[in-house]
């Protein structure tokens, strides 16, 4: 599924929001004032980062074999920060795998393979949050990706291999699939089946088998997930689970042979990405339209966070995403007074006012953001499209599919890869990107059972004048935004971490004037770090208290949305509660 900040019309602004905190700065063990919690203000939005690529290449007559890893491109922007940390942890982008290797030996040299390439993947946000004696795994994404260039390195020296290497290569590849099947086994929140008629689902199935769909999968009804796909059969690593006909994929290409692009194509304040918006208003309501089977399969209602009520929204005081949810709709509700009822003033034979309607307007606002994804057509040109039937698959934290995004030139067909295997009678998940809850509340409608490493809160630290005498701090400590997480994920809990990200305790140290050396002395180094996690307290104890008490409120009997809202706090009380509780407990390790 799309970023919706990939998108002209839709995007509102809310692609998270920042605490801002105003820290006091004083010198080494002075007293400290509690940070002023201001309005929270909208953080930047992060950029994409491009997979690494790999090369192997076997050492022609030598009793080795030769894995070879790129070096991080120089056109990541993560570029430094990696070649850093494989410096740091002395890894190497070459291995030397001896053929005569017996598996204990193959499985130690794979790990190494494993931990570099885990660094060749890692985003801004793993970085963030690694500590530098933190191999991985990092996430679930991270290690699907790490695993599946690395298969897909061993298979291409397997395929060329000579007698003599190919059982080295072969217990290379068989660890690797095991790992790979690992992936996701701990998850406990599998989603139970429901028995419901979904005989119209069946029919789109059964339309798009008819336009040359092909699939391993069947669509089911899960509970607390309503429509998802799972496994008709045993579907392996690399194995096709879905394959869409680049005529069945709605796009712009689709939107250029209809007469309202005629219409609009001169109007310049109207993007691409709205007018298809717009066209699959009319074409929801077009009985004649090749889609007809696609829209009427279509919900009626698509329970994002933008169709919130007002209990849910009350719920949501005091947390971020209210914030955010209340910007985008009246985001959205502004780009629609801008539209109509100009358009149907204007043609009043295309905009026709009965379905141009402010409620259909937000139905298709949520029908693009919930179902649409970047791809890369065979005329090479990337576009936001709708993908029937691949739509209704579900995401999850830990995803059988990651990589999706570009037509395939010779079959002129959209496939839909496995990066993990899934058995049949198994939800097969698809990944919608690397989104935290709020993102996926306000544009999907749901929040993942699993630990999400990306649900995040950032923070937005202005220390950049003394609370009392005004004085100016350096660059370096000045407005920062960072962030934080639960405390949980993080595999240790005691110092110099207690859990928690090492940049933003660089960053504290460093403002509160408590920066370690190796000639600092030990006692020092607590009485700092006390400081460090005081200040963090009287940051995050207003936070939680702000967010009240876990209620007691029956969610059997709740709507929909109350219940996500309150789902959606009860997380953000947890995260900030086990920031609370680490540092609680690091100060009782300093007083140990």
């Amino acid at each position: 599924m799309t970023h919706p900040d990939r998108w002209a019309i839709g995007h509102p602004g809310a692609n998270g929001m920042a605490w801002p905190v105003r820290l006091a700065v004083m010198g080494r063990r002075a007293s400290r004032q509690a940070p002023v919690l201001c309005r929270p203000k909208p953080t930047q939005v992060r950029g994409a980062f491009p997979e690494a690529t790999m090369a192997a290449a076997a050492a022609a007559g030598s009793d080795l074999v030769v894995v070879c890893l790129p070096s991080p491109s120089e056109e990541d922007p993560l570029h430094h920060d990696k070649k850093k940390l494989l410096e740091a942890r002395k890894l190497s982008c070459s291995f030397q795998v001896p053929i005569s290797s017996s598996p204990v030996d193959a499985c130690k040299l794979l790990d190494q393979m494993i931990h570099a390439a885990r660094v060749a993947h890692m985003d801004e946000l793993e970085l963030y949050f690694a500590r530098g004696d933190d191999y991985g795994p990092f996430s679930a994404r991270n290690e699907l990706e790490s695993l599946n260039l690395l298969l897909k390195t061993v298979n291409t020296l397997l395929v060329a291999a000579n007698d003599g290497t190919k059982g080295v290569l072969q217990l290379l590849v068989d660890e690797i699939l095991v790992r790979l099947r690992s992936v996701g086994l701990t998850d406990k929140h599998q989603m139970a089946l429901q028995t419901e008629n979904h005989e119209t689902e069946d029919s789109l199935l059964k339309w798009g088998e008819q336009h040359g769909v092909k699939s391993k999968l069947q669509i089911a009804f899960f509970e607390g997930a309503g429509r998802g796909m799972l496994a008709s059969e045993d579907i392996g690593v690399g194995d096709i689970a879905l394959e869409i006909p680049e005529s069945l994929i709605i796009s712009e290409e689709l939107l250029c042979q209809s007469d309202m692009f005629l219409a609009l194509k001169d109007v310049n304040s109207i993007t691409t990405e709205t007018m298809l918006l717009l066209w699959s208003m009319r074409e929801r309501h077009n009985s004649s339209s090749k889609f007809k089977m696609f829209f009427e399969t279509l919900p009626s209602n698509f329970n994002t966070g933008l169709s919130f009520g007002i209990d849910a929204l009350a719920s949501l005081e005091g947390t971020l995403l209210f914030d955010e949810l209340m910007q985008a709709r009246q985001h959205l509700r502004q780009q629609y007074d801008e539209l109509f009822p100009v358009l149907s003033t204007k043609f009043p034979e295309i905009f026709k006012q009965d379905i141009f309607s402010w409620d259909n307007f937000l139905w298709a606002c949520e029908l693009w953001y919930s179902n649409s994804m970047m791809v890369v057509l065979s005329s090479r040109k990337l576009t936001t499209c709708l993908i029937p039937v691949a739509g209704l698959m579900n995401h999850s934290v830990t995803p059988h599919i990651l990589n999706y995004g570009r037509v395939d030139q010779a079959t002129k067909s959209l496939k839909f890869p496995l990066s993990r295997p899934c058995e049949a009678g198994a939800q097969c998940f698809l990944s919608y990107g690397k989104h935290p809850g709020s993102h996926l509340i306000t544009f999907y409608g749901f929040l993942p059972r699993e630990d999400n490493p990306y649900d995040v809160i950032p923070l937005d630290l202005d220390t950049s004048v003394h609370e009392e005498d005004g004085t100016a701090q350096s660059v370096s400590t000045s407005v920062t935004t960072h962030m934080v997480r639960g405390t949980w994920l993080c595999r240790s809990q005691g110092p110099p971490t207690y859990g928690l990200p090492p940049p933003l305790l660089s960053h504290l140290r460093a403002a509160l004037n408590c920066e370690h050396s190796e000639s600092t002395p030990e006692a020092d180094i607590k009485e700092d770090d006390r400081m460090v996690l005081e200040t963090l307290i009287s940051i995050f104890t207003p936070m939680l208290e702000g967010l009240g008490e876990a209620d007691d409120y029956n969610r059997e009997s709740a709507s929909w949305d109350v219940v996500l809202a309150l789902d959606y706090k009860d997380l953000q009380r947890r995260i900030i509660s086990s920031i609370v509780t680490s540092c609680g407990s690091g100060l009782a390790m300093l007083d140990s």
